[in-house]
């Protein structure tokens, strides 16, 4: 039976990721996902919610995740603050596994959001901020926790790092396959996890200025 919603979700993902929200129409979409304009209009109304429903059909199950999981590490620390890697694991784990997860719209969806960050435009910018948000305000506070003496300037440049290297593993980990000599694999998620989880927590620990 015909999916039509989610043959849409798929087709303007695709598109998206492939062309950039800009640069792709709704006539584009439509002919993708072989169904006509009305059926757009009739689930999603406009161009700008059906982009915010595609990264919502991804980041809000992600973001579940995540949170799911920095509780369940809360719970079993009780007082004490979480470790510092078990709240990273916490946060890049779920994004790496959905990175790598073609199921789950993998590849295609680490491009479009990848797209999304670099397009220079507000409503883009606020939508992703309102989707990262509540993410944010449970995880930054456990960072701090796990990092008492990092003064609080080097731990905001230290979370801006944190984003750029988990982005470039989500988007590109393919290359490493050929750059390392094919030492390096990035279908093994899980050691990916560890060994960014490892590095994050190193640069966290860094000595300060």
């Amino acid at each position: 039976m015909k999916d039509t919603k989610r043959d849409i979700l798929d087709a303007a993902e695709q598109l998206f990721a492939a062309k950039g929200p800009h640069a792709t129409s709704l006539r584009q979409i439509i002919g993708r996902a072989k169904v006509n304009l009305a059926a757009v209009h009739y689930h999603f109304g406009s161009k700008e919610s059906l982009l915010q429903s595609v990264m919502a059909r991804r980041l809000v199950p992600l973001n579940a995740e995540r949170l799911a999981l920095l509780e369940e590490q809360e719970r079993a620390c009780g007082r004490r603050a979480v470790p510092l890697q078990k709240v990273l694991a916490a946060l890049v784990g779920p994004a790496l596994r959905l990175s790598r997860n073609p199921k789950k719209g993998g590849a295609v969806f680490m491009q479009l959001l990848g797209r999304c960050f670099m397009e220079p435009d507000l409503k883009i910018q606020a939508m992703l901020d309102r989707q990262l948000q509540e993410v944010a305000s449970r995880f930054i506070p456990a960072l701090q926790r796990a990092l008492p003496k990092l003064p609080e300037e080097d731990f905001f440049w230290r979370i801006h790092f944190l984003v750029g290297a988990m982005a470039h593993t989500m988007a590109d980990a393919e290359r490493l396959r050929t750059f390392s000599g094919g030492r390096c694999n990035p279908d093994d998620t899980e050691a990916m996890i560890e060994q960014l989880v490892n590095f994050l927590s190193a640069g966290f620990k860094a000595k300060s200025r």
